[in-house]
């Protein structure tokens, strides 16, 4: 049984703690109020074929990142998953239960009605490719597909939504779906913030280890009483999009007690990254994450008004008033 992380699920600003049981949360999005390609809770079907075509013509916008336009299909669409890639990445492979960012554009392939797209609104998509967290089409198209790469592909209902189809997004139960996705970057439990170093120059605050190979950095607590207000402090400082009060981001994270150093909770333990809102949170995650950046590693010493204070978790270690010192791998926001 694998617990899950003690910072989701907070009611009146405080994380709380379910010992044992399925870890679901790292499949949250916040894409969009449209119809994104989440799952529906359905029974997953067979693995589809994967076959070559056929595909309908981009027409416009050809380029990786731009918005694409996409053709009406032309005669029956496949029954099996017509996938190829229209531009060869060169970066990292994705993998089956990793996180992605992507741009994409979903239409209707007898329509060519577009339903949804993420150039629009200017924020790629961060979704997790797992079962469950996202329609299988996508989970079987993308899967092995590298970063830098626009992937092209038509999903029938079996592998999409299914005969109960989208009433949302105006998809019926026998559409086959056409998207056109631009794989930007993928993430998993081996990903590390990639900024540059920040010196760690205040001997009252713990030094965090620098390290980028995806393994659990180093946190030394010095031995002097733990400061009375939150410290928020860039370890490796990214260049991505600063992150806002309302954002929810996906992170890797390690945290300790203040006294003794012991560790009481780490997505590293885990292996598996964490998502949730900065507004779901203890206040001294929130307050310690908002404004920094995207690709970022920090340092949050959080004091107890504004992490558990008298109230922590049940069976989490953390004793009544403690104060707590993470560090935050900030890898993307959803």
């Amino acid at each position: 049984m694998r617990r899950r992380s003690l910072l989701i699920a907070v009611p009146a600003g405080l994380a709380t703690l379910a010992a044992c049981g399925d870890d679901d949360s790292g499949s949250s999005s916040n894409a969009s109020d449209s119809a994104s390609p989440e799952a529906s809770a359905t029974s997953a079907p067979p693995p589809p074929k994967i076959v070559d075509g056929p595909l309908p013509a981009i027409t416009a916008g050809t380029k990786f990142g731009e918005k694409p336009t996409v053709a009406k299909g032309s005669g029956e669409p496949s029954k099996d998953l017509a996938v190829k890639t229209v531009v060869a990445g060169g970066g990292k492979a994705v993998a089956e239960n990793d996180f992605i960012a992507a741009d994409y554009l979903g239409q209707i392939w007898q329509s060519a009605k577009v339903f949804d797209n993420s150039y629009d609104r200017k924020t790629p998509i961060v979704i997790q490719l797992a079962q469950g967290s996202i329609i299988d089409g996508w989970r079987y198209a993308l899967t092995g597909k590298k970063t830098g790469s626009r992937v092209e592909f038509s999903v029938p209902p079996t592998w999409g939504y299914g005969e109960q189809g989208s009433e949302q997004a105006g998809i019926k139960g026998d559409d086959t779906l056409v998207f056109v996705v631009d794989v930007q970057d993928t993430f998993n439990a081996k990903s590390s913030a990639q900024g540059k170093k920040v010196p760690q120059d205040d001997a009252a605050l713990p030094k965090v280890g620098t390290n980028t190979d995806g393994k659990a950095p180093s946190i030394e607590v010095p031995k002097a009483d733990a400061p009375k207000k939150l410290a928020a402090e860039y370890v490796l400082e990214g260049d991505g999009a600063e992150v806002g009060a309302q954002d929810s981001v996906l992170v890797q994270y390690k945290g300790v007690l203040w006294d003794g150093g012991k560790e009481f909770d780490s997505t590293y333990g885990r292996k598996q990254l964490t998502s949730f809102s900065l507004q779901q949170v203890v206040k001294g995650w929130a307050q310690g994450l908002t404004g920094k950046k995207v690709g970022s590693r920090v340092l949050i010493v959080i004091p107890p008004d504004l992490g558990y204070g008298d109230s922590p978790p049940e069976g989490s270690g953390i004793k009544k008033d403690s104060t707590l010192v993470f560090s935050v791998d900030i890898l993307a926001k959803m």
